[in-house]
């Protein structure tokens, strides 16, 4: 019993940690670290780049015109910012929409996958362009948010950028993502002032043109992008002050499905796209990736095994009938939150249900790999 005692013991504080261990650690770091997060470089005007916006479609018909007309709001120079529109396999309008609405250029792709039509779009990218931003297709960019990643590109020694993300729901809404969100952007912020994020999101981010590199078709940047920059010397940061704005998906069990895919493609990096290596990162970083990436990661692991060391240690004392409790009552908040719009229960469930989809995308990647192809959750256009 001691060994089934000590496994429960640890999984139950790798679960804390993971959850709010880490945040406490990153809030005390940056605290006490003399580091503080570098001001963007102010950009004159006249003295602007050339960019390259490059926003990936796939049945996007009903928001590309919007999003193009929202990219030529921005508050950059129009003769030094291009704007192109990757269409992976669009069965629909997208192309005619998006060249109606001013874009300037549309590629028209067989359907390949989100990274191969980036990919493409970075190699038509007018040769004059010394940055690369990227946009989903159902975003929209405050006027300021080039200007913002850009100055942050300033700086020496960054070669990527993210933006901040806000997301809207409907009255009604079930889903707790910005909720989240804010909790993850906090996060983000303390990681960017210490070293580099280790995440970033596919609504808003720009990197150096000479940084970007080409992953394989089934590994997003989000993931992929920052731990691959910080290998390669460069810092990836957080710049709270480029803002965009989506619609989140309505439902829990909806974000359920949309992070169940999203994680069938964060674990081919995670297995073997080198984000576990230690090799190249700054010891600062490593921790980072450790406890923020790989030990969220493993939740959905430690929390079946504590469940079912608990269970076994049941007659050891009061304390077990404890924790026992408290677990079953997490399992029935979240199966209440699915007839009950009272906000905890919302809130377990979307606890148990997020962390679900990352042992579901592990599922889906074991069973049957993941494919490159990719379309827009239901309820975000």
């Amino acid at each position: 019993m001691i060994v089934v005692e000590v496994i429960f013991w640890i999984s139950l504080a790798l679960l804390v940690f993971a959850q709010l261990g880490y945040p406490l650690l990153l809030g005390i770091w940056a605290k006490l670290s003399r580091r503080r997060a570098e001001p963007p470089q102010p950009i004159a005007a006249g003295e602007e780049p050339f960019v390259t916006l490059v926003i990936a479609a796939h049945r996007e018909q009903s928001v590309i015109a919007a999003r193009v007309a929202n990219a030529r709001a921005l508050d950059w120079p129009a003769e030094r910012l291009e704007v192109i529109v990757a269409c992976d396999g669009s069965p629909d309008e997208t192309a005619a929409e998006a060249r109606s609405a001013g874009a300037d250029v549309v590629l028209e792709l067989e359907w390949g996958g989100k990274v191969r039509a980036q990919d493409a779009a970075v190699a038509a990218a007018d040769p004059r362009s010394t940055v690369i931003a990227f946009s989903d297709a159902n975003a929209a960019w405050e006027p300021g948010a080039l200007r913002a990643l850009v100055g942050e590109l300033e700086l020496a020694d960054v070669g990527y950028v993210c933006g901040q993300v806000r997301f809207s729901g409907a009255d009604g809404s079930t889903n707790q993502e910005g909720l989240y969100w804010r909790f993850e952007m906090w996060q983000r912020a303390r990681e960017s002032q210490l070293a580099s994020v280790t995440a970033g999101n596919g609504a808003i981010y720009a990197v150096r043109r000479g940084d970007y590199i080409e992953v394989d078709p089934v590994m997003g940047h989000d993931l992929s992008f920052p731990f691959n920059f910080v290998k390669r010397g460069r810092r990836a940061l957080y710049a709270p002050s480029a803002r965009a704005s989506e619609k989140m998906v309505p439902t829990v069990e909806g974000e359920f499905a949309r992070k169940r895919r999203m994680m069938s493609h964060a674990w081919p990096i995670v297995l073997r796209g080198g984000l576990l290596s230690p090799r190249g990162y700054p010891p600062s970083y490593a921790v980072m990736i450790y406890c923020h990436r790989a030990l969220r990661y493993s939740t959905p692991k430690l929390h079946l095994v504590a469940l079912v060391a608990n269970l076994i240690l049941i007659g050891q004392g009061t304390v077990y009938l404890v924790t026992l409790a408290l677990q079953l009552l997490l399992l029935i908040a979240a199966l209440l939150g699915a007839v009950i719009p009272f906000k905890p229960f919302l809130i377990a469930r979307y606890y148990v249900l997020t962390t679900a989809s990352i042992g579901a995308g592990l599922w889906d990647y074991l069973r049957h790999g993941t494919p490159a192809g990719w379309a827009p959750p239901e309820g975000t256009r």
